[in-house]
């Protein structure tokens, strides 16, 4: 029998963006298959009255629902969406034990679970669902996309492949057999420190302080999480970061193998300037490509954006919402 795991949730205002008052606000948890339950916050049209059309929204990778993915979900109840902002397995407020870690397989059943939660609840029409991933999570929502056809329309935000660049490092700059086996060397030998000393040693969040020579992305990521525009207390990329096995399944398990059979639309966004321009880009050419479903499939890019500005719009309100919102309200009638 499905049982929930009693969570201890917040209940005070903690994001990083301020709360709205056109949308009802509650916290509300779901189960998923294996058993983990996760937490959610749930945003919901005031004065709603008839059923509506739902949207899960996670990420990015390391973030907690408080900040961006919150955000995302906030503004979409506002344009009168059901939503919920959910923690994945293992992280903020969700239950999963050992802390901070990723699995391409529970991070995609997540969103299934979270498609299962709405799929019930009587203020959701469930023909009517849609998903939406940040960052790293909108890899995972175009593999949830690809295996759960309850899932009517995908957005995938500033995405990133999280098999890709663990498999093949940022930029593919250690895509040989040679640094995947080197890396597999040092994950392995962590794994027997790791069970000797009965913990997990963390790998460390977004870098602090800054080094002087630190690569453009590695600021953009400090500018968001060691900053007030986005910090939270929850987020591993504000804090100690993920365990340093936490994502080893990764790098050989691709996630987008099968995109090219998604049937229902999705809307991929990216930024202009963003480090991350090349999964999205190379994303949508596999998923459209050989496809007999390109008709519902759409790229956009975002001029002069780079990754974090369609995390929280950067200062210059660089997340399309209208475009996402129109998109939703298209593919969701």
């Amino acid at each position: 029998m499905m049982q929930t795991e009693e969570l201890q949730l917040t209940t005070e205002w903690d994001k990083t963006f301020e709360k709205s008052e056109l949308v009802d606000h509650s916290k509300v948890t779901f189960v998923n298959r294996y058993g983990i339950t996760l937490a959610a916050d749930l945003y919901v049209p005031k004065d709603a009255s008839e059923r509506l059309p739902a949207i899960a929204v996670s990420g990015p990778f390391g973030a907690v629902k408080e900040q961006c993915s919150g955000l995302y979900a906030q503004t979409l109840a506002e344009r009168g969406f059901l939503t919920i902002a959910f923690d994945p397995s293992f992280t903020g407020e969700s239950a999963g034990h050992p802390r901070y870690v990723a699995s391409p397989d529970i991070n995609t059943e997540d969103f299934q679970a979270a498609v299962d939660f709405l799929s019930v609840q009587d203020r959701v029409d469930p023909e009517r669902i849609g998903i939406c991933g940040i960052c790293g999570w909108g890899g995972m929502a175009l593999n949830a996309a690809a295996l759960d056809t309850r899932v009517k329309a995908t957005v995938a935000s500033t995405m990133y492949d999280m098999t890709r660049v663990n498999a093949n490092g940022y930029f593919d700059s250690e895509d040989s057999e040679e640094a995947r086996h080197q890396k597999k060397v040092a994950l392995n030998a962590q794994r027997t420190t790791d069970y000797r000393a009965k913990s997990y040693a963390l790998g460390g969040g977004v870098v602090d302080p800054l080094p002087d020579d630190a690569p453009f992305f590695v600021r953009d990521y400090y500018d968001y999480y060691k900053t007030r525009r986005g910090y939270h207390a929850r987020s591993l990329n504000s804090n100690g970061g993920w365990n340093v096995t936490g994502c080893m399944s990764f790098i050989n398990q691709p996630i987008l193998k099968y995109s090219n059979e998604i049937r229902s639309a999705v809307l991929v966004v990216a930024g202009e300037k963003a480090h991350s321009r090349y999964f999205s880009e190379d994303a949508f050419a596999n998923m459209t490509r050989g496809s007999d479903h390109t008709q519902n499939k759409e790229l956009v890019i975002v001029p002069g954006a780079v990754h974090t500005d369609l995390y929280d719009g950067g200062g210059k309100d660089a997340i399309p919402f209208d475009k996402i919102a129109a998109f939703f309200e298209r593919q969701l009638r």
